[in-house]
């Protein structure tokens, strides 16, 4: 991509902090009415009728969960609002109200931050929420981005990571691994980069796995499914630090063990046929790979029916006694002790 040195530049010192938020926030529109006061007091108002109410924050610190060398701002914007989003639909709740808090160094234009708020925008408008606040800073050290997601859900509706029971089954949406294949190409073209400049990444045949990990989606549609199925889960996480991570929290939240068959794990050919160009473990990188914002549930094996032919939900394995412990049943039988080996942003690796 050709960049264009005319291209306009506005320090953001020339609007401040209140412009600066004025000027980012004069495009969003309205869309809850349980949004009574937005942007423009010193908090926002929200009003509920016998609805619980989920609230979720997420950090995203360049350098540590996001590389701009790839990953284009607005990508970026949006991407942010959906890790949080992601939280709520795990709660089985509708999520309803953004606030956007960012920490911006002087290396950033405004039209930087445009681009990085015309992501958000668009996540607002696709999935019908409402930006409502935020706080904007100076930094020293790169860009901070900071998203509170806030939802509702009615009442005895919601679903939390402690009521898995033995014998419920272990169900995921959509396929896993793409996400963590999608960065180990994006890294690849990146050092091919800083040997050849003039060198344009050809990502024609990953298009699947690399859209995976700059521009997710949460599952919205799957809580809106299960309502439509009448199946309520037993218990609910999102996958966003690996699948055996997120079995392991379910385990321990709700006191039980699990047998994950490795067999049953939905994969995309494009992750498989990635994984072996890479040479590494398809398994492995379902397992551990994270950021594929994928719903993990159990449900009672008295609502199989009604998931067993939609093609949107996988059953992975089922809920044992805590006794038992987590495990990986390999194609060949063998039991194999789950650990948690996804993302940790304190790894010193």
């Amino acid at each position: 991509m050709i960049e264009d040195k005319n291209q306009q530049r506005t320090d953001l010192s020339q609007l401040g902090e209140f412009g600066l938020i004025d000027h980012l926030s004069k495009s969003f529109e309205i869309k809850q009415k349980s949004t009574i006061k937005a942007i423009g007091d010193d908090a926002a108002v929200l009003e509920y009728d016998n609805k619980r109410v989920v609230v979720t924050t997420d950090f995203l610190v360049e350098g540590v969960h996001f590389d701009l060398s790839y990953m284009p701002l607005k990508h970026l914007g949006y991407k942010a609002v959906i890790v949080n989003l992601s939280d709520v639909y795990a709660m089985n709740a509708e999520a309803t109200q953004i606030t956007v808090s960012i920490a911006v160094s002087n290396r950033f234009p405004l039209e930087a931050i445009e681009e990085l708020y015309a992501g958000i925008q668009t996540a607002c408008k696709l999935y019908d929420i409402d930006l409502i606040g935020g706080d904007t800073t100076s930094s020293t050290s790169g860009l901070i981005i900071s998203v509170t997601a806030i939802g509702q859900v009615d009442k005895d509706n919601e679903v939390y990571r402690s009521g898995a029971k033995p014998n419920d089954l272990l169900v995921v949406s959509g396929d896993l691994g793409g996400a963590y294949l999608g960065l180990q190409v994006l890294e690849r073209e990146k050092e091919v980069f800083k040997v050849n400049p003039n060198s344009q990444p050809d990502l024609d045949a990953y298009t699947y796995i690399v859209e995976r990990q700059l521009k997710p989606e949460a599952r919205k549609d799957i809580v809106k499914l299960l309502h439509e199925l009448e199946v309520k889960p037993t218990s609910m996480i999102d996958i966003s630090d690996g699948l055996s991570s997120e079995i392991l929290h379910l385990c321990k939240a709700s006191k039980v063990g699990c047998d994950l068959y490795e067999n049953k794990l939905p994969l995309d050919p494009q992750v498989i046929s990635t994984a072996e160009e890479f040479n590494m473990d398809s398994t492995t990188i379902a397992l551990s790979g994270g950021e594929d914002y994928e719903l993990l549930m159990t449900i009672s094996q008295e609502d199989y029916p009604k998931i067993k032919a939609n093609p949107n939900l996988t059953v992975i394995g089922f809920i044992t006694e805590a006794a038992s412990g987590a495990h990986l049943v390999t194609r060949g039988e063998q039991k194999i002790e789950l650990t948690a080996q996804g993302w940790n942003s304190f790894d010193k690796d």
